[in-house]
């Protein structure tokens, strides 16, 4: 496992933490809701609300929040969310899969011709975009405090992919299904989860000028404005940009 490798780069922008945390909670809360509404408040008998329930204790989703949105989910008035992907095409052949979750599909897919409309972009066949991608675990560990060796150790034992040095924070990718278990490693260490959650990683990058990366920017910042939007990954690069793939 490498400590720098083609993922080192895919580290969220700082100014954007926050407005990208409230988007993983949003969706946390419309799975828990959904998972509830079809198959009930009991996570013995729900394993999709339990799978649920154990992604937003994955992100530090308060227990509270969990609960309400149980309570809610069960309510005879909650309307059923749909799981929807839009793959897009964005300026210079840039990639872009966006995801959703919504209580409208027409909504949704006005508001997605809109943005294109507005900001450019062309939405794409199913599986036209989706091939450039893969979905990997991604875990962000807070420096301070942590001993370098011993999260090393902790997460290749547990079945890592890859381990990268982010400046106040490490980066771990695990295997989608090896995610829970590389954080449970990590629990076990002094050190403290930033996130923990699953994403979609750009297989190669697609670099661009500032002209072509600006308008990119501009319909990504449209589309995660959407209130049903949950994330929008890419595969665009600039010349002095570290964040590429979301």
């Amino acid at each position: 496992m490498a400590g720098h490798s083609k993922w080192a780069n895919i580290k969220h922008r700082k100014e954007r933490a926050d407005a990208k945390k409230g988007k993983v909670f949003s969706r946390i809360a419309k799975e828990i809701i959904s998972a509830a509404k079809l198959g009930g408040p009991d996570l013995k008998s729900n394993a999709r609300l339990k799978a649920a329930v154990q992604k937003a204790r994955d992100v530090n989703f308060p227990n509270d929040s969990i609960e309400r949105n149980i309570k809610k989910g069960c309510s005879a008035d909650q309307a059923a969310f749909h799981e929807i992907t839009y793959e897009l095409y964005g300026h210079g052949g840039v990639g872009l899969i966006v995801e959703v979750m919504t209580d409208n599909k027409n909504r949704i897919a006005s508001e997605m011709r809109i943005a294109c409309t507005k900001r450019g972009g062309t939405i794409a066949e199913p599986g036209s975009v989706a091939y450039l991608f893969e979905r990997k675990g991604v875990i962000e560990v807070a420096r301070q405090g942590i001993d370098e060796e011993s999260l090393f150790l902790a997460t290749c034992e547990s079945g890592a992919e890859d381990l990268s040095d982010e400046g106040d924070l490490f980066l771990i990718l695990t295997p989608p299904e090896g995610l829970h278990a590389v954080k449970e490693s990590i629990d076990a260490l002094p050190a403290k989860v930033e996130l923990a959650q699953l994403r979609m990683i750009p297989k190669a990058l697609i670099e661009c000028d500032e002209e072509t990366g600006s308008a990119n920017l501009a319909l990504i910042d449209w589309l995660e404005a959407l209130d049903d939007v949950d994330a929008v990954y890419h595969n665009m690069t600039l010349p002095d940009s570290s964040s590429p793939g979301e």
